[in-house]
Protein backbone atom coordinates (compact mmCIF):
# COMPACT_ATOMS: atom_id res chain seq x y z
CA UNK A 1 0.00 0.00 0.00
CA UNK A 2 1.32 3.83 -0.21
CA UNK A 3 2.09 5.56 2.69
CA UNK A 4 3.65 8.99 3.52
CA UNK A 5 6.92 7.87 5.39
CA UNK A 6 9.31 9.96 7.70
CA UNK A 7 12.41 9.59 6.86
CA UNK A 8 14.11 12.84 8.61
CA UNK A 9 12.41 15.14 11.38
CA UNK A 10 11.62 18.29 9.52
CA UNK A 11 12.09 16.97 5.72
CA UNK A 12 9.53 15.92 2.98
CA UNK A 13 7.66 12.80 4.05
CA UNK A 14 8.44 9.83 1.68
CA UNK A 15 5.62 8.86 -0.45
CA UNK A 16 5.92 5.18 -0.94
CA UNK A 17 4.56 1.34 -1.07
CA UNK A 18 4.93 -0.48 2.30
CA UNK A 19 3.46 -3.67 4.10
CA UNK A 20 -0.27 -3.36 4.41
CA UNK A 21 -0.96 -4.30 7.77
CA UNK A 22 -3.05 -7.42 8.94
CA UNK A 23 -5.58 -7.49 12.18
CA UNK A 24 -4.39 -8.60 15.27
CA UNK A 25 -6.48 -10.52 17.13
CA UNK A 26 -8.27 -7.99 18.89
CA UNK A 27 -7.92 -5.34 16.02
CA UNK A 28 -9.29 -4.54 12.64
CA UNK A 29 -7.69 -2.91 9.51
CA UNK A 30 -9.37 0.11 8.09
CA UNK A 31 -9.28 1.59 4.98
CA UNK A 32 -8.39 5.02 4.93
CA UNK A 33 -10.64 7.06 2.98
CA UNK A 34 -9.61 10.89 4.98
CA UNK A 35 -7.28 11.70 6.98
CA UNK A 36 -6.51 15.37 8.88
CA UNK A 37 -3.26 17.04 8.64
CA UNK A 38 -3.31 18.25 12.57
CA UNK A 39 -0.79 20.38 14.15
CA UNK A 40 0.27 17.42 16.33
CA UNK A 41 1.20 16.03 12.88
CA UNK A 42 3.51 18.77 12.18
CA UNK A 43 4.92 18.44 16.22
CA UNK A 44 5.81 14.78 15.30
CA UNK A 45 7.74 15.83 12.50
CA UNK A 46 9.68 18.70 13.62
CA UNK A 47 10.97 15.99 16.40
CA UNK A 48 9.26 17.64 19.24
CA UNK A 49 7.54 16.00 22.52
CA UNK A 50 10.61 13.59 23.44
CA UNK A 51 9.56 15.25 26.80
CA UNK A 52 6.60 13.19 26.82
CA UNK A 53 8.04 10.36 25.57
CA UNK A 54 6.53 10.39 22.59
CA UNK A 55 9.43 10.82 19.56
CA UNK A 56 8.56 9.30 16.50
CA UNK A 57 11.72 7.42 15.01
CA UNK A 58 12.58 7.62 11.05
CA UNK A 59 10.28 5.11 9.23
CA UNK A 60 7.39 6.14 11.41
CA UNK A 61 4.00 6.45 9.09
CA UNK A 62 2.07 9.69 10.57
CA UNK A 63 -1.06 10.62 10.16
CA UNK A 64 -3.75 10.40 13.71
CA UNK A 65 -7.15 11.60 12.32
CA UNK A 66 -8.53 8.48 10.12
CA UNK A 67 -11.93 7.47 9.04
CA UNK A 68 -12.83 4.92 6.98
CA UNK A 69 -14.52 1.20 6.42
CA UNK A 70 -13.70 -1.84 7.95
CA UNK A 71 -11.86 -4.55 5.72
CA UNK A 72 -10.10 -7.07 7.46
CA UNK A 73 -10.86 -8.34 11.45
CA UNK A 74 -9.18 -9.66 13.80
CA UNK A 75 -10.68 -13.16 15.50
CA UNK A 76 -11.45 -11.83 19.07
CA UNK A 77 -12.96 -8.83 17.36
CA UNK A 78 -17.07 -8.74 18.72
CA UNK A 79 -18.58 -5.74 17.99
CA UNK A 80 -17.12 -4.32 14.84
CA UNK A 81 -17.52 -6.07 11.06
CA UNK A 82 -16.21 -5.94 7.85
CA UNK A 83 -17.84 -2.75 6.45
CA UNK A 84 -18.13 -0.72 9.05
CA UNK A 85 -18.08 3.35 8.82
CA UNK A 86 -15.78 4.21 11.02
CA UNK A 87 -13.41 7.02 13.05
CA UNK A 88 -10.69 6.58 15.36
CA UNK A 89 -9.61 8.61 17.91
CA UNK A 90 -5.83 9.59 18.33
CA UNK A 91 -5.05 8.44 21.88
CA UNK A 92 -5.73 4.72 21.29
CA UNK A 93 -7.27 2.64 24.47
CA UNK A 94 -6.91 -0.58 25.95
CA UNK A 95 -10.74 -0.64 26.78
CA UNK A 96 -10.03 -2.99 29.71
CA UNK A 97 -7.88 -0.64 32.40
CA UNK A 98 -9.38 1.40 35.35
CA UNK A 99 -9.51 4.59 33.18
CA UNK A 100 -11.44 3.23 30.24
CA UNK A 101 -13.40 1.15 32.53
CA UNK A 102 -14.52 4.29 34.34
CA UNK A 103 -15.06 6.30 31.15
CA UNK A 104 -11.74 8.21 30.96
CA UNK A 105 -10.44 6.16 28.27
CA UNK A 106 -8.73 9.50 26.56
CA UNK A 107 -6.27 8.91 29.35
CA UNK A 108 -6.01 5.25 29.37
CA UNK A 109 -3.12 3.99 31.38
CA UNK A 110 -1.67 1.93 28.16
CA UNK A 111 -2.44 4.41 25.72
CA UNK A 112 -0.86 4.59 22.48
CA UNK A 113 -0.65 7.61 20.07
CA UNK A 114 -1.73 6.37 16.56
CA UNK A 115 0.66 7.42 14.15
CA UNK A 116 3.26 9.20 16.52
CA UNK A 117 5.03 5.58 17.62
CA UNK A 118 6.18 2.75 16.51
CA UNK A 119 3.60 0.66 18.04
CA UNK A 120 0.94 2.21 16.19
CA UNK A 121 1.40 3.14 12.22
CA UNK A 122 -0.67 5.69 11.55
CA UNK A 123 -3.33 7.22 8.73
CA UNK A 124 -1.48 8.76 6.32
CA UNK A 125 -1.91 5.41 4.09
CA UNK A 126 -4.15 3.47 1.99
CA UNK A 127 -4.77 1.47 4.91
CA UNK A 128 -4.51 1.51 9.21
CA UNK A 129 -4.65 -0.84 12.00
CA UNK A 130 -6.88 -0.13 14.80
CA UNK A 131 -6.10 -2.43 18.24
CA UNK A 132 -8.58 -3.00 20.25
CA UNK A 133 -10.77 -2.58 18.13
CA UNK A 134 -13.89 -3.41 20.15
CA UNK A 135 -12.98 -0.03 22.12
CA UNK A 136 -11.15 2.27 19.42
CA UNK A 137 -13.18 1.84 16.52
CA UNK A 138 -16.21 4.07 16.83
CA UNK A 139 -18.94 3.58 14.13
CA UNK A 140 -20.17 6.61 12.63
CA UNK A 141 -23.49 7.53 11.69
CA UNK A 142 -25.68 6.82 8.55
CA UNK A 143 -24.80 9.53 5.54
CA UNK A 144 -22.41 10.83 6.74
CA UNK A 145 -18.81 11.45 4.67
CA UNK A 146 -15.58 10.24 6.31
CA UNK A 147 -13.79 13.42 5.13
CA UNK A 148 -16.80 15.66 7.06
CA UNK A 149 -15.72 13.69 9.96
CA UNK A 150 -11.72 12.91 10.06
CA UNK A 151 -11.20 15.91 12.90
CA UNK A 152 -13.29 13.78 15.16
CA UNK A 153 -10.00 11.84 15.72
CA UNK A 154 -8.44 14.71 17.32
CA UNK A 155 -8.75 18.20 17.03
CA UNK A 156 -12.86 18.29 17.12
CA UNK A 157 -13.47 16.43 19.72
CA UNK A 158 -10.46 17.81 21.90
CA UNK A 159 -12.31 20.99 21.30
CA UNK A 160 -16.02 19.23 22.40
CA UNK A 161 -14.36 17.39 25.41
CA UNK A 162 -12.66 20.37 26.77
CA UNK A 163 -15.53 22.68 26.38
CA UNK A 164 -18.30 20.52 26.97
CA UNK A 165 -17.17 18.18 29.62
CA UNK A 166 -13.75 19.89 31.64
CA UNK A 167 -14.77 23.42 31.29
CA UNK A 168 -18.60 24.69 32.78
CA UNK A 169 -19.73 26.94 29.76
CA UNK A 170 -22.89 28.01 30.37
CA UNK A 171 -25.59 29.84 27.86
CA UNK A 172 -24.71 33.34 27.67
CA UNK A 173 -21.26 32.71 28.88
CA UNK A 174 -18.16 34.48 27.53
CA UNK A 175 -15.66 32.50 25.71
CA UNK A 176 -12.70 33.63 24.53
CA UNK A 177 -10.53 31.77 21.79
CA UNK A 178 -6.57 32.10 21.41
CA UNK A 179 -5.52 30.79 18.35
CA UNK A 180 -7.41 30.11 15.73
CA UNK A 181 -5.75 26.97 13.51
CA UNK A 182 -7.57 23.57 13.14
CA UNK A 183 -8.52 23.39 16.83
CA UNK A 184 -9.22 26.39 17.54
CA UNK A 185 -11.64 26.90 14.71
CA UNK A 186 -13.43 24.10 16.25
CA UNK A 187 -13.55 25.32 19.79
CA UNK A 188 -15.25 28.56 18.25
CA UNK A 189 -17.92 26.46 16.59
CA UNK A 190 -18.39 24.13 19.41
CA UNK A 191 -18.63 26.69 21.97
CA UNK A 192 -21.09 29.30 20.15
CA UNK A 193 -23.38 26.05 19.55
CA UNK A 194 -23.19 25.32 23.38
CA UNK A 195 -24.61 28.65 23.89
CA UNK A 196 -21.44 30.62 24.78
CA UNK A 197 -20.93 33.92 23.35
CA UNK A 198 -17.32 33.74 21.24
CA UNK A 199 -14.30 36.05 21.54
CA UNK A 200 -12.13 34.73 18.76
CA UNK A 201 -8.12 35.85 18.78
CA UNK A 202 -5.53 35.55 15.95
CA UNK A 203 -2.63 37.26 13.78
CA UNK A 204 -4.69 36.91 10.69
CA UNK A 205 -7.55 38.46 9.44
CA UNK A 206 -8.63 35.89 6.86
CA UNK A 207 -8.90 33.42 10.36
CA UNK A 208 -10.88 35.90 11.97
CA UNK A 209 -13.45 35.74 9.20
CA UNK A 210 -13.28 32.31 9.30
CA UNK A 211 -13.90 32.47 12.85
CA UNK A 212 -16.61 35.14 12.32
CA UNK A 213 -18.43 32.77 10.14
CA UNK A 214 -18.44 29.59 12.66
CA UNK A 215 -20.06 31.71 15.32
CA UNK A 216 -17.46 34.23 16.74
CA UNK A 217 -19.55 37.67 18.14
CA UNK A 218 -16.62 39.33 18.48
CA UNK A 219 -12.82 39.78 17.11
CA UNK A 220 -9.70 40.51 18.08
CA UNK A 221 -6.42 40.98 15.88
CA UNK A 222 -3.17 40.03 18.20
CA UNK A 223 -1.21 41.87 16.06
CA UNK A 224 -3.03 44.92 15.92
CA UNK A 225 -3.54 45.05 19.58
CA UNK A 226 -1.00 46.37 22.56
CA UNK A 227 -2.55 44.36 25.23
CA UNK A 228 -4.86 41.37 24.38
CA UNK A 229 -6.44 40.98 27.86
CA UNK A 230 -7.48 44.64 28.23
CA UNK A 231 -9.46 44.18 24.69
CA UNK A 232 -10.80 41.02 25.94
CA UNK A 233 -11.78 42.19 28.95
CA UNK A 234 -13.46 45.38 27.98
CA UNK A 235 -15.25 43.44 25.36
CA UNK A 236 -16.82 41.07 28.02
CA UNK A 237 -17.50 43.47 30.67
CA UNK A 238 -14.76 42.49 33.02
CA UNK A 239 -12.71 39.05 31.86
CA UNK A 240 -13.91 36.02 30.06
CA UNK A 241 -15.86 32.87 31.91
CA UNK A 242 -13.98 30.57 29.92
CA UNK A 243 -10.50 31.02 28.18
CA UNK A 244 -9.13 28.59 25.80
CA UNK A 245 -5.31 28.43 24.59
CA UNK A 246 -5.26 26.48 20.97
CA UNK A 247 -1.72 26.88 19.99
CA UNK A 248 0.26 26.28 23.02
CA UNK A 249 2.60 29.19 23.04
CA UNK A 250 3.72 31.22 26.19
CA UNK A 251 2.13 34.27 24.45
CA UNK A 252 -1.23 32.75 23.83
CA UNK A 253 -1.49 30.87 27.34
CA UNK A 254 -0.45 33.60 29.45
CA UNK A 255 -3.02 35.98 26.94
CA UNK A 256 -5.58 33.42 27.97
CA UNK A 257 -5.24 33.43 31.84
CA UNK A 258 -5.31 37.13 32.14
CA UNK A 259 -8.76 37.67 29.69
CA UNK A 260 -10.31 35.54 32.36
CA UNK A 261 -12.80 37.41 35.08
CA UNK A 262 -12.64 36.32 38.62
CA UNK A 263 -13.56 32.75 39.13
CA UNK A 264 -12.74 32.36 35.24
CA UNK A 265 -11.47 28.29 33.94
CA UNK A 266 -8.57 28.81 31.34
CA UNK A 267 -8.40 25.50 29.13
CA UNK A 268 -5.22 24.00 27.76
CA UNK A 269 -5.75 22.49 24.64
CA UNK A 270 -2.22 23.94 22.34
CA UNK A 271 0.67 21.82 23.23
CA UNK A 272 4.40 22.98 23.32
CA UNK A 273 7.39 23.15 20.83
CA UNK A 274 10.73 22.23 20.89
CA UNK A 275 11.63 26.20 22.22
CA UNK A 276 9.41 25.33 25.25
CA UNK A 277 10.14 21.53 26.07
CA UNK A 278 6.51 21.35 27.80
CA UNK A 279 6.85 24.07 30.30
CA UNK A 280 5.15 27.72 30.02
CA UNK A 281 5.15 30.42 32.20
CA UNK A 282 1.50 31.31 33.99
CA UNK A 283 0.59 34.58 36.08
CA UNK A 284 0.31 32.40 38.83
CA UNK A 285 -0.93 35.57 41.44
CA UNK A 286 -3.58 36.37 39.47
CA UNK A 287 -4.47 32.81 39.48
CA UNK A 288 -4.78 33.07 43.32
CA UNK A 289 -5.96 36.45 43.50
CA UNK A 290 -8.79 35.52 41.00
CA UNK A 291 -9.40 32.24 41.59
CA UNK A 292 -8.99 31.08 38.30
CA UNK A 293 -8.78 27.17 37.00
CA UNK A 294 -6.36 25.67 34.76
CA UNK A 295 -7.76 22.85 32.58
CA UNK A 296 -6.53 20.08 30.01
CA UNK A 297 -8.08 18.81 27.93
CA UNK A 298 -6.44 15.61 26.19
CA UNK A 299 -8.76 14.07 23.28
CA UNK A 300 -11.99 12.59 24.21
CA UNK A 301 -13.60 9.40 25.79
CA UNK A 302 -15.13 7.18 23.37
CA UNK A 303 -18.11 7.34 25.14
CA UNK A 304 -18.48 10.76 24.48
CA UNK A 305 -18.82 10.71 20.52
CA UNK A 306 -22.70 9.83 20.78
CA UNK A 307 -22.91 13.28 22.42
CA UNK A 308 -21.17 15.21 18.88
CA UNK A 309 -23.29 12.46 16.28
CA UNK A 310 -26.25 13.43 18.36
CA UNK A 311 -25.46 17.47 18.01
CA UNK A 312 -24.56 16.59 13.99
CA UNK A 313 -28.09 14.68 13.80
CA UNK A 314 -29.85 17.92 14.80
CA UNK A 315 -27.79 20.10 12.69
CA UNK A 316 -26.15 22.01 15.80
CA UNK A 317 -22.54 21.08 15.08
CA UNK A 318 -21.35 20.44 12.01
CA UNK A 319 -17.59 19.46 11.79
CA UNK A 320 -17.43 19.50 8.14
CA UNK A 321 -17.82 23.30 9.11
CA UNK A 322 -14.04 23.04 9.94
CA UNK A 323 -12.69 21.56 6.77
CA UNK A 324 -10.66 23.76 4.88
CA UNK A 325 -9.57 21.61 1.71
CA UNK A 326 -8.77 18.19 0.70
CA UNK A 327 -5.51 16.63 -1.08
CA UNK A 328 -3.68 14.13 -1.83
CA UNK A 329 -1.02 12.27 0.15
CA UNK A 330 1.67 13.62 -1.81
CA UNK A 331 0.62 16.95 -0.47
CA UNK A 332 1.28 16.19 3.49
CA UNK A 333 4.69 17.76 3.38
CA UNK A 334 3.87 21.03 1.91
CA UNK A 335 1.07 21.35 4.24
CA UNK A 336 2.81 20.59 7.36
CA UNK A 337 5.77 22.99 6.52
CA UNK A 338 2.98 25.21 5.87
CA UNK A 339 2.00 24.93 9.93
CA UNK A 340 5.73 26.04 10.53
CA UNK A 341 4.14 29.59 9.71
CA UNK A 342 1.06 29.20 10.76
CA UNK A 343 -0.05 28.77 7.05
CA UNK A 344 -3.08 26.84 6.77
CA UNK A 345 -6.60 27.63 7.40
CA UNK A 346 -8.96 25.00 8.93
CA UNK A 347 -8.34 21.35 9.04
CA UNK A 348 -6.59 20.14 5.58
CA UNK A 349 -7.74 16.28 4.99
CA UNK A 350 -5.93 13.77 3.00
CA UNK A 351 -9.13 11.83 0.70
CA UNK A 352 -6.87 11.25 -2.13
CA UNK A 353 -3.95 8.11 -1.49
Amino acid sequence: MRAAVLEEHGEPLSVEDVEAPEPEPDGVVVETEACGICRSDWHVWQGDWEWLGVKAKPGQILGHEPAGHVVAVGDEVESVREGDHVAVPFNLGDGACPECRTGHSNTCDNGIPLGFVEQAPGAFAEQVHVPSADHNAVELPDGVSSVDMAGLGCRFMTSFHGLAHRADVDAGDWVAVHGCGGVGLSAVHIADALGANVVAVDLTEEKLDQAAELGAVETVNADETERVPSEIKGITDGGAAVSVDALGIPETSRNSILSLGNRGQHLQIGLTTAEEEGSIEIPSDAMVMQEIEFLGSYGMPVSGYDEIFRMVATDKIDPSAVVSETVGLEDVSAKLAAMTDYGTEGIPVVDQF
